[in-house]
């Protein structure tokens, strides 16, 4: 019998279908965000649906959610927020930005330059933030789920390695099929406003409770590392045959999120123990951002995200 928070879940799931077709990865993608709090990383052409499908699931979660659209002239403070001078007190106050929610939508993130991404790592790494000399603590959860469009798109900055790493995966969002294509053409976005919601914070944080209660054996554990260790070349489990193609491999934040996102996948399941299989599933989004290419093999149009699932099925 399935666990009624995974129920939950499952039901949250089915409600979002009704409003996003053809994107079951990414829906289940920012389920797994909230649950495991951690931040994701979208990323496919215009019209997909990203942008709704964030949305509609922080409408389903009941979280606090804001919405900025990044773009070439936004500032760190636009973020952030700044210190503004009360002429009336003759002293300066802090006005909070829109990154003080619990879900952040970071719309077509790499349309901003280096400092806006600055502004934002301390945030995603620390869950805090600096205003002027004073520190100020997030919201809790705080997920930040950024789209961006692809980087070839003109208009785009390449995000840093560093901020990369940070992000629990990345998931690619591809066109619907062709009766997939053909339902969104009967959805009313008027019903959008009469969303009810299936889950509150309570109950994020019983199932993060739950996820990370499943079994992971020792054995396991190794197949993470040696996942992870497979992508760095130099290290002894690096396979021959990728020597030219990888320039750096994975950090050991992959290995976390393996572990983490293994536990997910097996609760989504309803098991109570991390399979291979839970790790396949996830090895491609949580590794293959996280690989750099040679400059050569990038002109060949090798694929990070292909090189990441092809080591991770060596592995097994």
């Amino acid at each position: 019998m399935a666990h009624p928070l995974q129920q939950k879940l499952e039901s949250t799931l089915n409600v979002s279908r009704q409003f996003i077709f053809g994107q079951d990865d990414l829906l289940e993608g920012i389920l797994a965000a909230l649950v495991c709090q951690g931040h994701l990383l979208i990323e496919g052409m215009p019209g997909l649906g990203k942008t709704l499908s964030v949305s509609v699931m922080s409408r389903l979660c009941d979280l606090d959610f804001n919405r900025v659209q990044f773009t070439p002239d936004l500032l760190p403070s636009d973020l952030i927020g700044t210190m503004v001078f009360n002429q009336n007190k003759n002293e300066f106050t802090t006005k909070f930005g829109p990154i003080f929610t619990q879900i952040l939508l970071a719309d077509e993130i790499n349309r901003s330059p280096a400092k806006v991404q600055a502004a934002l790592l301390e945030a995603m790494a620390e869950r805090q933030v600096t205003i002027g000399e004073t520190t100020h603590s997030l919201k809790q959860p705080f997920v930040v789920l950024a789209t961006q469009n692809p980087i070839e798109q003109e208009g785009t900055y390449q995000l840093p390695e560093a901020q990369l790493d940070r992000f629990m995966m990345k998931i690619y969002v591809d066109y619907p099929e062709f009766d997939q294509e053909k339902s969104v053409l009967e959805l009313q976005m008027s019903t959008l406003k009469d969303i009810q919601a299936q889950m509150d914070q309570a109950s994020l944080q019983e199932i993060s409770k739950a996820v990370n209660e499943i079994y992971v054996d020792e054995k396991i554990k190794d197949l993470i590392i040696r996942m992870t260790h497979s992508t760095r070349p130099g290290n002894a489990l690096f396979h021959k045959q990728y020597q030219g193609v990888i320039s750096s491999g994975a950090s050991p934040r992959a290995s976390l999120w393996l572990y983490q996102l293994g536990k997910f996948k097996a609760f989504m399941n309803g098991e109570d123990h991390v399979k291979p299989e839970h790790l396949l599933s996830v090895a491609q989004s949580v590794l293959g951002h996280r690989i750099i290419l040679s400059y050569e093999a990038l002109i060949d149009g090798v694929s990070a995200q292909n090189v990441a699932y092809e080591i991770a099925k060596k592995c097994l």
